[in-house]
């Protein structure tokens, strides 16, 4: 049972900033939280999506691309009716905005905890681009999370449905070994699915041009994996840019 956060990432959006130039990209993520994961574990998660926006590598990055922007927006969910928006579609290009939306993330209240309802979640991602208006070059909704979809629609219907509309999706595994979970129980089966949770992901979740899965080994870790990850979307972009 699970509780999860969203961004996406875009490029070429047509929502504009300083210099009238549209922003690199607009971002969107996924994460999720079993519903024994307990508070400390759930701050990890928030103080590592906050440390990675705010990481200078990663300023620097968006700085140093075609335009000098990205726009990110975040999300949580679990359940399939359970979802709401924690920060809007917000523009940044330096570390001003980056400590604004940080903030805006460290300051929100959890959201939810119940089932993971990953292709819901999806589906309410796709949906915030389209009322956002993202009409983007290059979209990603980035996804995190340390188990298997277990509610709702089918995920790899919504993965399908993302990618027909030219999205990217990618993730980030977070492999759960905390005490007491034994195996052929349900939440080690959720957590553990055959094949391991990274390969899970490759077949499930991701999907579009350049996907890829990181996969992490425990909490502490999570905001060093989310900068890499942030930080090769925001490469790929710029290697793509024209």
């Amino acid at each position: 049972m699970t509780e999860n956060r969203l961004t996406h990432k875009n490029s070429d959006s047509p929502i504009e900033g300083a210099r009238g130039l549209p922003p690199e990209a607009a971002s969107r993520a996924v994460e999720e939280y079993l519903l024994d994961i307990d508070d400390e574990e759930f701050q990890l998660q928030r103080r590592g999506y906050a440390a990675a926006v705010t990481n200078p590598q990663f300023v620097q990055a968006i700085q140093a691309g075609a335009h000098g922007a990205i726009v990110l927006c975040f999300l949580e969910w679990a359940g399939p009716d359970q979802r709401a928006v924690v920060a809007k579609w917000m523009r940044i290009h330096d570390g001003e905005g980056a400590a604004e939306f940080a903030k805006i993330l460290l300051d929100a209240p959890r959201s939810f905890a119940g089932l993971t309802a990953i292709g819901a979640s999806i589906d309410f991602a796709i949906a915030q681009f389209e009322a956002g208006g993202i009409a983007a070059k290059r979209r990603i909704i980035d996804v995190s999370g340390d188990g298997s979809d277990n509610s709702g629609q089918p995920v790899t219907v919504a993965r399908d449905k993302a990618v027909a509309k030219g999205i990217t999706i990618n993730g980030l595994a977070i492999i759960n070994e905390k005490p007491g979970r034994e195996p052929r129980t349900v939440f080690y089966e959720h957590t553990h699915p055959p094949g391991g949770l990274p390969n899970y992901y490759r077949e499930n979740v991701i999907g579009g041009p350049g996907a890829f899965v990181l996969q992490i080994v425990n909490f502490d870790t999570f905001a060093e994996a989310m900068t890499n990850k942030l930080l090769t979307e925001v490469s790929q972009h710029k290697i793509q840019a024209p």
